[in-house]
């Protein structure tokens, strides 16, 4: 699906026409430059590579730097393939936040933040044993049997513990644009979005 390569700024809120108070996250949405347009012929599927955000000359290396002075551009920090963009692009054309349009719903792909080592509290939602009765004072945190004993003698793979947290590629479908700012390449859409603040985000449409 179509879409662009995003940078999050931050959260605030905005009033909807019926005077709601409306929690939203600020995206800086390209604007990207398409370093390469795959084709069945040459590649097996279509594609549309773009290209965002800038990438100091020293940090690229000489394969990097050939492809993008083929798409006549700088280096940039992040790559990402989009398919079935209706507009057909040249190699250093720009793809703009004006694609999107107020009230649509995207989808948004970015990674988590870290949490690092966690309980199974927070990490998995448990809910911890009721009171501290009958002497009890110190396991409402823990994560209580972990299966039978004696057979099979083992922990199952898949069993909820504790362990690292967050860091991981997460998607959110079907966040609305509340609105679209071309003029500094900015979308606010409704909700949260993974990730932290200038962390980068895939927005598809």
């Amino acid at each position: 699906m179509p879409g662009l390569i995003g940078k999050k700024i931050g959260m605030t809120s905005v009033f909807s026409a019926e005077g709601k108070n409306v929690p939203c996250t600020v995206i800086e949405a390209g604007p990207c430059v398409v370093t390469q347009v795959k084709t069945v012929e040459t590649d097996g599927y279509e594609a549309v590579q773009l290209a965002f955000d800038e990438k100091r000359e020293k940090s690229a290396n000489n394969p990097e730097k050939g492809h993008f002075k083929k798409a006549g551009t700088t280096p940039k920090a992040r790559l990402v393939e989009f398919k079935e963009f209706e507009t057909e692009f040249n190699l250093g054309d720009l793809v703009t936040v004006d694609i999107f349009a107020e009230d649509i719903f995207v989808d948004i792909t970015g990674i988590s933040k870290g949490k690092g080592f966690q309980g199974v509290v927070k990490r998995h939602g448990f809910g911890g044993v009721g009171g501290q009765t009958h002497g009890q004072h110190n396991r409402g945190r823990a994560p209580g049997s972990l299966g039978a004993s004696s057979f099979p003698s083992r922990v199952f793979k898949g069993m909820k513990m504790a362990g690292r947290t967050g860091g991981d590629r997460v998607k959110v479908e079907n966040l609305r644009v509340l609105k679209v700012i071309p003029e500094n390449n900015l979308i606010l859409v409704k909700g949260s979005v993974p990730g932290a603040n200038g962390s980068y985000l895939i927005i598809e449409m």
